[in-house]
């Protein structure tokens, strides 16, 4: 993977950032290729896999790809692609148990991307009953303990046993605000239904996820639109609307059916609503308009479809103007937003304060933070 590593815990329970970048990325795991992808982990990207002199075609089995989500077995007839479906229904299904919005995601053939906001207001206003509930509704993976159990029953139970159940709602509650653990539910889920449809066993995915930590308002929009406009640089759509599994698909399909798109209550409840530009007594959410940002998509999805010198026209949206960054910036964060960051992502202000925070010597990426974000 192209992201740097750092802890998700040590990120977000020291530093304490909102927002973050999660990329994930899987292995092949049809029965006649499982065994080769697992013996070579790192085979290079598009790699023509041949076996027994039948040519399968050109699979992304690389350290950053996975064959089985996407590509069609040409020998047997199949195809994959529903499990991109898989990937999307449990990462909205898991948004609802975890104190998590989802700001923006896309589910490619060979990876997906995540930008999270961990809520730590709602997972501190739970009660102990809507904490074990919560938990509970992993009834398949976590079972809860036996007190929980008795307690979801309406069972009296003595102080120590209580004492012994606070422990674990504390424990639970923190869990509920942790990337790592809504990665590893989701991933596990994912990778028994492929087991189970491959009637094969092993690992399905290459390896443990990466993260960035998204330290300001011009971070979290770069990334945003980085993410969502995947498909489109990878040549997989010609426009936002027609990017299947992606978060932005999911907006424009809720604007078409709004009258007033900006409004909370007209926007998906299943993603991150857009609170509107910062404000005094501002609300929960993307500091944004929601229109805004689906017109700098679109601007900038047409620049990257265009993909020539030249090419980027003089209107730019407002909500650039406003973040005061120069428009070639913009272009080359939508196109490159992984590659030139370390783990931490914003101006150098608020990455000098995170590397404070997390007790770093040295300030990493700050010269492509101070390059790319304006103070």
């Amino acid at each position: 993977m192209r992201t740097s590593i750092i802890s998700v815990d040590s990120l977000f329970h020291q530093a304490q950032h909102p927002y973050t970048l999660v990329k994930g990325v899987n292995h092949a795991k049809t029965p006649l290729c499982a065994s080769l992808s697992r013996g070579y982990p790192l085979l290079s990207l598009c790699f023509t896999m041949r076996t027994q002199n039948t040519s399968w075609g050109r699979h992304s089995v690389g350290p950053f790809s996975v064959v089985a989500i996407n590509f069609p077995d040409i020998k047997r007839g199949n195809s994959y692609e529903h499990r991109r479906q898989w990937v999307e229904d449990k990462l909205l299904e898991l948004a609802s148990i975890f104190a998590v919005d989802i700001c923006a995601y896309a589910i490619m053939s060979n990876h997906y991307h995540v930008v999270f906001h961990i809520d730590r207001e709602k997972a501190e206003s739970w009660g102990q009953s809507d904490v074990i509930h919560q938990w509970h509704q992993w009834h398949q993976l976590f079972s809860g303990t036996v007190f929980s159990q008795r307690f979801q029953k309406g069972e009296e139970l003595s102080d120590p046993e209580l004492k012994l159940l606070d422990k674990s709602v504390k424990e639970w509650r923190s869990r509920l605000t942790n990337i790592s653990w809504f990665m590893r539910v989701l991933n596990e889920t994912i990778a028994r239904q492929a087991n189970t449809e491959d009637n094969c066993t092993g690992r399905f995915w290459e390896g443990r996820f990466k993260s960035q930590a998204l330290l300001d308002e011009l971070a979290l929009l770069a990334c945003m639109a980085y993410v969502d406009l995947n498909p489109v640089r990878a040549g997989m759509a010609k426009t936002p609307e027609t990017s299947d599994h992606t978060s932005i698909q999911k907006r424009l399909s809720k604007v078409q059916k709004a009258t007033q798109p900006n409004h909370p209550q007209q926007q998906d409840k299943q993603l991150s609503i857009f609170a509107g530009n910062p404000k005094e007594d501002m609300p929960k959410g993307l500091p944004f308009r929601l229109t805004d940002y689906l017109e700098l998509v679109d601007w900038t999805g047409k620049i990257l479809r265009e993909d020539k010198r030249g090419a980027i026209p003089e209107n730019m949206p407002p909500i650039l103007n406003r973040l005061n960054i120069e428009t070639k910036h913009w272009i080359y964060l939508t196109k490159n937003f992984e590659s030139p960051f370390k783990g931490l992502v914003g101006s150098v202000e608020k990455l000098k304060e995170a590397c404070k925070k997390l007790g770093y010597e040295r300030t990493p990426g700050i010269f492509s933070c101070k390059q790319y974000f304006p103070s």
